[in-house]
């Protein structure tokens, strides 16, 4: 009895620090192994998998991680639950396994591949769509029952598929690429068809997002984040501030999500991609997954075992979200560059901003902002691949302030 409610004790004890814990903390996952998916069907019961045919599973919000038996030692990639019961696991060589028992046993299902499986998604019990390398897609109407192939005419790998929450849930969006191209597909028929749509980058593409049928985001390599609102008809740059690759991203609200990738990588935004923040993730390993129930409750997982939680956002400190006290326009980043460069500028206070881009005749060659900024810290990408290479002037100007600095642009 006594034993008893020493373990009791210690148990609570761990829930009062963790939830008294900011910012992103890192959990002791039992493996070595690399994770590559991590998913939660609610603030205490989630699964990440891995390396090996990991399979992890906690049901106290990742305080302890029990291991789960795949029934392989291929790799798996992603892992994906219709409800609390029902889930699936894809991974190398063509592997797919399902539970309809919360994992308690994992069962394969046949895909008729010996592909690599990169990712899974379900927009009910039956339909269900998988994409990989070579540019497969699978996709079944009976909870994975039959796998059946769907013609794409692309040879790229295929990294993420997303199907934003909707009423039908006929559309759904493929993300990937290779090391010279970037590769979106789209399909409005629940993964019949497939349309290639142009990402405006040769970055691959590793994760994306929507929030809905025309919002979404995707990631990649060399920090690109491109961002749609019409559904993927045209996909506009956002600055990451980083060149470390990006593989997942997860937006739980509307303007509020996050991107993970290598070297501890992660960034916030809470204004729909405007401003990409970084925060303190603690580790210098790969991070390949990212998951939030909510605005302030997610997880990350990546290589070596790497598993983080946080219960605040991310957030350390009020001092992330401080509003500027002065006008700054800092120097452009990279510099030299060739073809891209970010500008990064702050605002105190609501004013009418523009940032133009000069020759040294004084002839405008780029409007990178014209509009009404609130109070923030804001960074602008100038793609300039259009342009002769040479020194060029940019500047920003509001009411009762303007400031210009020069930028070399490489050929």
């Amino acid at each position: 009895m006594i034993k008893f409610a020493i373990v009791a004790l210690s148990s609570l004890m761990i829930l009062d620090n963790a939830s008294a814990q900011t910012g992103w903390v890192r959990q002791t996952s039992g493996t070595s192994n690399y994770l590559y998916s991590v998913y939660f069907v609610s603030p205490t019961t989630g699964w990440v998998v891995g390396q090996a045919g990991t399979i992890l599973k906690t049901t106290n919000s990742g305080i302890i991680w029990s291991p789960q038996s795949s029934g392989t030692t291929n790799f798996l990639y992603s892992v994906f639950f219709i409800d609390a019961n029902t889930g699936w696991t894809v991974g190398q060589n063509g592997t797919i396994r399902k539970t309809t028992n919360a994992g308690a046993v994992w069962s394969p299902q046949s895909s008729g591949s010996s592909e690599y499986l990169y990712s899974v998604t379900f927009t009910d019990m039956s339909n269900g769509v998988i994409v990989g390398s070579n540019g497969l897609v699978l996709r079944t109407a009976d909870g994975g029952a039959q796998w059946s192939p769907v013609h794409t005419g692309i040879s790229n790998t295929l990294s993420t598929v997303n199907f934003p929450i909707s009423a039908t849930s006929l559309v759904g969006y493929a993300v990937g690429g290779s090391v010279s191209e970037s590769t979106v597909l789209r399909t409005t028929d629940a993964g019949v068809t497939w349309t290639p749509q142009d990402a405006g980058t040769s970055n691959w593409l590793f994760g994306v997002h929507f929030t809905d049928l025309q919002t979404g985001w995707a990631v990649g390599v060399n920090g690109a984040i491109r961002h749609t609102t019409d559904g993927g008809q045209m996909w506009l740059p956002q600055s990451s501030g980083t060149v470390e690759r990006l593989v997942g991203t997860h937006f739980p609200a509307p303007n509020t999500g996050w991107a993970v990738g290598f070297a501890g990588t992660i960034l916030k935004t809470e204004n729909g991609g405007n401003e990409w923040i970084p925060q303190t993730s603690g580790v210098t390993n790969n991070l390949w997954s990212v998951f939030f129930l909510d605005s302030n409750t997610g997880w990350a997982a990546g290589w070596n075992g790497t598993i983080l939680h946080t219960r605040t956002g991310g957030t350390t400190s009020v001092a992330e979200k401080s509003q500027p006290a002065e006008f700054v326009l800092e120097q452009n980043y990279p510099n030299p560059f060739n073809p891209s460069t970010n500008i990064k500028f702050q605002i105190p206070n609501s004013n009418h901003v523009s940032l133009k881009v000069f020759d040294l005749l004084g002839r405008e060659v780029a409007t990178l902002v014209n509009e009404e900024k609130h109070p923030g810290t804001y960074t602008v990408q100038w793609e300039a691949s259009e342009l002769a290479g040479g020194v060029y002037v940019y500047r920003l100007t509001a009411i009762g302030f303007q400031q210009a600095r020069k930028l070399l642009l490489l050929r």
